[in-house]
């Protein structure tokens, strides 16, 4: 049945409506509906001038780029979309951080568990950084992860053969067996967000600071923003995602440098050291990189 409307309508994400896209070994998100366009966000920020019908595609871009670049947040708050996602608990925890989005999540009080553990890869089986206590370090050697991913899957049945003893066998309550149960196994959620804060979301979770399971749904999250609002996503690439903000000392070293000092002399200079001169130097290098793909 052909459906007519009169509501905006995105040509991307008409595309990948009900369309899920795989995420680890037994992940996914799906965009269910949205509300708003490009042109909307533009059509938001024209209500204050009483302008909204009479500019064309090419004034929407700059204006839809200017209010992301200054971080005119409001009119990119007027369009929202809502996602089905089935992700292990360990990475929801990290998302539904983000407060600024409605969230119903599958209940274990009235359901039984999906019955799906997140397993790691074996690159991704990797041990604790000697330099960051939230992250990963070196990857562990395929014998030794493979040994790891055998350990976490019979913990995961052992959890799972405990539950069902517990609920089946001796009565428990759901809400009360489920404590047994880890934070690698699956839950599902419908997921609703506006652009803006969708973007800020996109941000954070899209850096290689963050955990790497995060990032593979951020990434999902990126390739449906990208194809829904295509302006507005490109201005977030160009505006935050690939750009760096430089501090104060920051700015005065990028000064010394400009009049002929060394990266590591200006430093000194300034004063910055530890994190701050790690922070600073990777913004240089990503600079530097970014000169080089320039055509």
């Amino acid at each position: 049945m052909t459906a007519t409307t009169l509501r905006p309508i995105s040509p991307g994400a008409e595309a990948l409506l009900g369309k899920p896209i795989t995420c680890l070994d037994h992940g996914y998100v799906e965009l269910i509906d949205y509300m708003g366009t490009d042109r909307d966000i533009a059509l938001a920020a024209r209500t204050t001038t009483g302008s909204e019908d009479k500019k064309g595609e090419a004034e929407d871009r700059n204006l839809i780029r200017y209010l992301v670049r200054m971080r005119h947040s409001t009119p990119v708050e007027m369009v929202r979309a809502r996602f089905r996602m089935q992700m292990p608990i360990m990475v929801a925890r990290q998302l539904i951080r983000h407060r600024m989005s409605s969230t119903n999540e599958y209940s274990l009080r009235y359901s039984e568990p999906i019955d799906a553990f997140y397993i790691p890869a074996v690159a991704d089986v990797a041990a604790q950084s000697v330099s960051n206590r939230q992250g990963r370090g070196e990857q562990l050697p395929v014998e030794q992860a493979e040994k790891v991913r055998a350990l976490m899957s019979a913990h995961d049945d052992a959890a799972m053969v405990l539950y069902r003893t517990l609920a089946d066998d001796l009565g428990v309550a759901r809400e009360v067996a489920r404590c047994v149960l880890p934070v690698n196994l699956y839950t599902r959620w419908t997921w609703t967000c506006d652009l803006h804060n969708l973007m800020h979301l996109l941000g954070l979770r899209l850096d290689l600071h963050a955990q790497l399971e995060i990032r593979v749904f951020a990434q999902a999250l990126a390739d449906i923003v990208s194809a829904w609002v295509p302006v507005a996503y490109e201005a977030f690439v160009d505006y935050r995602q690939e750009a760096r903000t430089l501090l104060r000392l920051e700015l005065v070293a990028v000064s010394l440098m400009l009049k002929g000092l060394t990266l590591e002399a200006a430093c000194q200079r300034v004063g910055l050291v530890g994190r701050e001169l790690a922070e600073f130097t990777a913004k240089v290098e990503h600079i530097l990189a970014a000169g080089q793909v320039v055509p």
